[in-house]
């Protein structure tokens, strides 16, 4: 038992050390710096940087155990957060100990301003030279371009509209004008600025063109039907629902002289895409009417009568030769339609459609044509007796005096007026 017991502790006695060892050497391992730079490397170091900085000269820097204590006056805040940024930077630096002042002292403020307001004189003076050419290039530029604005009258010889010229003549001047901007601009080293300067303007016209879209879409639609000319000055249009004298057209819009007298504005862009029926452009025009007969007549006959009346009349053409065709069959009545044309230089529209309707109406009593009134409709009145027959009743030629069927100028002298007494612009030469 006791020979046990000994041998127990001696096999204790050589392994515990063993063990103690281990244990002490894996968890608390020897820490070993080497090359560690001395309080004394960097002070001399963030010295000469401080030395190297214009206005910087008169900091302090100390520096022990790796804080560095930076002391003095800054002239702004942004100045002292670069020192530390600085310092903070350095090998063996373990912390920035902040003891800067900010200078609020005028002078000292405005130095750094009139620093670089002197550095701006030097570097103008120096670049002015080259600024004098690049504006000499800018305005020879312009003057050229002026000039070939001017001696641009060979795009009308090319059928451009006199707004097209104008828009070319605009569109010439700024290309070339454009040209030597550019040039100057590379003269000058800027050709960053170039770059901004076309961004910009691109944005610029993005925001332009939605602000003034109807502008641009009206000038546009000018110069189109500038160059289209689909009316003159004095024509009679229909636009739309709108119907009038054509008075000018601008690059904005069209004014119409109506039948009342009174001036009517449409967007030109409205006019390029509403349809447009010009009654001038051709002098032949048609007009029609219709007239009812009774079921109980012949309406061939009333035809044929009808037609022969618009070959009497005064201002009716006889070619195209009049005529009537029977345009529908009522429960009490047929109609037949009427036909006849004029020559709008010599007779007016609705004069010559208004005497015809009469003519024809007179024809038919004559020829005892009844043109009955619908079958619903009840009259109740006497009859007069006829003592004596009415002048101009009857077969007389009364029914068929003269009226004056000539073209109304009416309209025609107040657009003459108001283009002889208005300077507005106007696109449009008298057809």
């Amino acid at each position: 038992m006791t020979n046990r017991i000994v041998v127990c502790l001696m096999l204790l006695a050589f392994f515990l050390p063993a063990a103690h060892a281990q244990v002490t050497g894996d968890s608390e391992p020897e820490i070993q710096v080497q090359d560690v730079p001395r309080d004394q490397a960097i002070e001399q170091r963030l010295t000469a940087v401080m030395a190297a900085i214009d206005g910087l000269e008169d900091i302090g820097v100390t520096v022990q155990a790796g804080v560095v204590t930076l002391a003095g006056e800054v002239s702004s805040a942004r100045s002292a957060r670069e020192l530390i940024a600085i310092a903070q930077r350095v090998e063996g630096v373990v912390f920035v100990q902040n003891r800067l002042v900010e200078n609020v002292n005028v002078p000292a403020r405005l130095q750094p301003a009139r620093q670089k307001i002197q550095e701006l004189s030097a570097t103008v003076i120096r670049g002015l030279p080259l600024m004098l050419i690049a504006l000499g290039l800018v305005v020879v530029f312009a003057l050229l371009g002026r000039w070939a604005s001017h001696r641009a009258g060979w795009l009308q010889h090319l059928g451009f509209s006199e707004l097209a010229t104008h828009l070319g003549k605009r569109v010439i001047r700024l290309i070339i004008t454009t040209v030597g901007i550019l040039l100057a601009l590379e003269i000058l080293d800027a050709t960053a600025l170039v770059g901004a300067l076309l961004g910009v303007a691109g944005i610029v016209g993005i925001a332009v063109g939605f602000a003034f879209r109807n502008i641009v879409e009206n000038y546009l639609a000018g110069v189109l039907l500038s160059a289209r000319n689909p009316f003159s000055i004095g024509d009679i249009v229909k636009m739309g629902e709108f119907t009038g004298s054509v008075v000018r057209l601008t690059s904005r819009d069209t004014v119409l002289m109506t039948a009342e007298g009174n001036h009517l504005r449409i967007p030109n862009s409205m006019i390029m895409t509403s349809p447009l029926t010009n009654f001038t452009r051709n002098p032949l025009r048609r007009f029609d009417f219709l007239v009812g007969v009774s079921v109980d007549f012949d309406p061939a006959i009333a035809r044929r009568l009808g037609a022969a009346t618009l070959r009497e009349m005064d201002g009716v053409l006889s070619d195209p030769d009049p005529m009537g065709v029977i345009d529908a069959l009522g429960d009490s009545t047929v109609q037949l339609r009427f036909f006849g044309w004029i020559d709008q230089r010599n007779s007016d529209f609705l004069k010559a459609r208004s005497e015809a309707i009469r003519l024809v109406k007179a024809a038919f009593d004559e020829a005892g044509i009844e043109m009955p009134e619908p079958i619903y409709r009840i009259q109740m009145r006497e009859q007069p007796s006829a003592p004596a027959q009415a002048p101009g009743a009857g077969k007389s030629s009364a029914s068929y005096e003269p009226v004056d069927v000539a073209a109304d100028d009416t309209i025609g002298k107040q657009v003459a007026d108001e283009l002889r007494i208005s300077d507005e612009e106007n696109l449009l030469k008298r057809g």
